[in-house]
């Protein structure tokens, strides 16, 4: 099937690594032009980059730190001045942390509230702004974890902070859909990355076969699998479609 995002300018956040980075290939391969944002993965963003440009399409790596308003701004610019006016955003940056809410501080709330919440806040509404100005009928798609549908112990602070996507999305879908931009997230839950082990607290094996009970499918996703969903929704084919989250979850929570 042709999903029709061949020539799409998209800017997928948090692509330096990881689901970030395999979403920016996916979208690649589909011929879009994309731009693989970062913080800290210079590298990795780079390399994935690299790898789209292989594909035949223009491809590069911003940086910026989600923290920073003007970091924010200059790189949604730059990407513009790169590929051009962005048509998809995919928000996939988030910070998480696995502990038990009563030994949490202020501290470990701070960086998941910074990235996930108002960082996100920043980057849609700097894409946003340029989409409005540009004309450009653009779609938004953020990713978010199944922690904030459905709670999750020693996910609690992951679980407050991704739970906003909940009222990002349906209320962007409503605000935005007078320009004709879309918005709609999906909501995963645990994924095979390099961060797979961080998001389980460095389970043992038995403690991963508990885990693992979870899920009808007795499997934890892959990037190919969150992939599709998501490409699904930033293309055309899904020009009705907005307001909605859609899980891709092998399961593990059922609405």
């Amino acid at each position: 099937m042709d999903l029709k995002l061949r020539g799409k300018n998209v800017l997928v956040t948090g692509a330096g690594k990881g689901l970030g980075s395999a979403l920016g290939l996916a979208f690649a391969a589909e011929g879009a032009n994309v731009a693989f944002h970062y913080n800290s993965s210079a590298e990795g963003a780079e390399k994935a980059a690299a790898e789209a440009q292989e594909l035949g399409v223009r491809a590069t790596a911003v940086g910026a730190d989600l923290n920073d308003g003007n970091a924010v701004t200059a790189a949604v610019a730059e990407v513009k001045e790169r590929l051009g006016p962005i048509d998809i955003l995919i928000n996939n940056s988030a910070a998480t942390q696995s502990k038990p809410f009563l030994e949490t501080t202020e501290e470990d709330w701070a960086p998941q509230i910074g990235v996930t919440v108002t960082g996100t806040l920043r980057m849609t509404q700097a894409v946003a702004k340029q989409m409005v100005e540009e004309g450009v009928q653009g779609s938004i798609v953020s990713l978010m974890g199944d922690s904030g549908r459905v709670g999750e112990s020693r996910l609690l602070v992951t679980a407050t902070t991704r739970s906003t996507t909940v009222g990002l999305t349906k209320s962007l879908a409503k605000e935005l859909a007078r320009h004709k931009i879309r918005a709609n997230a999906v909501s995963i839950a645990l994924v095979q990355t390099g961060s797979l082990a961080e998001h389980t607290g460095n389970a043992d094996d038995e403690k991963m076969k508990r885990i693992l009970s979870a899920y009808p499918l007795r499997r934890f996703g892959t990037p190919d699998d969150v992939a599709p969903t998501v490409l699904l929704l930033a293309s055309d084919l899904s020009s009705w479609t907005t307001g909605q989250i859609l899980s891709v979850n092998g399961g593990y929570a059922m609405p």
